[in-house]
């Protein structure tokens, strides 16, 4: 969703992925660029040039590798909640160039009305799976093998009574 509303605001959306098998999702989800963020050369083509990088991911990893991709007073900003920490990041590396790591959690009613009035306005839609209630013990399984792409969905027609 962070792609496709990036993209709908005209920003220059860069996607970055640990695997080569996604950059055709991103692309297609709208990213002007995809970056492997395992290929130090690609990572080092970038360095200093955001304002503002939206980390997704919930799962521990090197913040280091994404603030040095700042410029001067950019912002990481992480949603994903991983279950343990995160490594601390370099301190210089965030008082050398004012670079900030900041956290941010949905709005409230107001700010998640303006978002789905500006989805709607712009054809946006969460991609999902839909299952059946009975189907969730799999799902589950497949989500903790990192076998699903974006969100599952219970069909509440299947939900018993």
């Amino acid at each position: 969703m962070g792609i496709k509303l990036a993209h709908a605001f005209k920003a220059h959306v860069v996607a970055f992925t640990t695997s080569e098998s996604k950059r055709k999702d991103a692309e297609e989800l709208g990213a002007d660029e995809v970056v492997i963020s395992r290929d130090a050369e690609a990572m080092a083509a970038h360095a200093n040039s955001f304002d503002l990088i939206i980390n997704t991911v919930a799962a521990p990893h090197d913040l280091d590798a994404f603030t040095a991709l700042l410029k001067r007073d950019g912002t990481l900003t992480l949603v994903g909640v991983p279950a343990s920490p995160h490594p601390s990041p370099s301190i210089f590396n965030l008082v050398g160039k004012r670079r900030s790591i900041a956290g941010s959690m949905i709005g409230g009613i107001p700010e998640t009305q303006e978002m789905l009035d500006f989805c709607a306005e712009h054809g946006i839609v969460a991609d999902i799976e839909m299952i059946r209630a009975d189907q969730i013990n799999e799902a589950y399984e497949r989500m903790v093998q990192g076998d699903v792409k974006y969100r599952f969905v219970i069909d509440s027609a299947t939900l018993a009574a």
